[in-house]
């Protein structure tokens, strides 16, 4: 699939790329419109049609990603609610047998995440992922999300990244497009980031289920 002499540095998201997103999509999908429901009297077709709006007002945004900011929003304390499914918290299972493979192979690996910093800081504690990687940051630290060139940017010049030399992996579509037009040199789509739902199909990019399947390539 690639050819990894091209490639020096593995730029990786994290939420449904390494770790499972079934947490993510049960918090916000499920959980936060149950609370809602709960603390408010609604129904909870109305609690779910009430969340949906205000996700859908900031989309691609980095209020979209900002536990700060749907906090405020919702009058709820997120991060409480957070660490009441930190059972949920799941890496992937081939996400540390690729990042080990990485690391023998001589690539540096690099989280690019739109986590907010407290949602990394808290799935951090609860895996073993840190070990697996050489430096990370959050979309936070930039002031951009992944989706804006300038984000792109500021981690080019942050690392010393040669961006044609980069892969990046991502289950984002959207997110790989704009890795690509800020000159990322090769992406990958990761199709099945929530464990309990069905594989996605990608458009544009090539995409994979099991990083299993790039270790013989990777470690020729």
């Amino acid at each position: 699939m690639f050819n990894w002499k091209t490639i020096d540095t593995v730029l990786l998201d994290m939420d449904g790329t390494l770790l499972d997103l079934h947490f993510d999509n049960h918090f916000w999908l499920s959980l936060v419109p149950q609370e809602l429901s709960r603390q408010r009297g609604l129904s909870e077709d109305e609690a779910q049609q009430l969340v949906v709006n205000a996700y859908e007002k900031v989309v691609g945004t980095l209020d979209w990603y900002c536990l700060d900011y749907w906090q405020e929003q919702l009058q709820l304390d997120i991060m409480g609610l957070h660490r009441t499914l930190v059972d949920r918290i799941q890496l992937r299972q081939d996400s540390m047998p690729f990042l080990a493979a990485l690391a023998a192979a001589g690539k540096q690996r690099i989280l690019v995440t739109n986590a907010h910093p407290k949602s990394l800081a808290l799935k951090l504690e609860h895996t073993e992922l840190a070990t697996g990687l050489d430096a990370m940051i959050s979309s936070h630290e930039t002031g951009y999300p992944k989706e804006h060139p300038q984000f792109w940017l500021t981690i080019f010049e942050k690392f010393q990244l040669e961006p044609s030399r980069c892969l990046f992996i991502d289950d984002s579509e959207p997110i790989l497009k704009a890795a690509k037009l800020a000159g990322v040199g090769h992406q990958l789509g990761i199709a099945n980031p929530d464990s309990k739902k069905p594989v996605k199909v990608f458009q544009d990019f090539p995409a994979i289920t099991d990083y299993h399947s790039l270790l013989k390539d990777l470690t020729q």
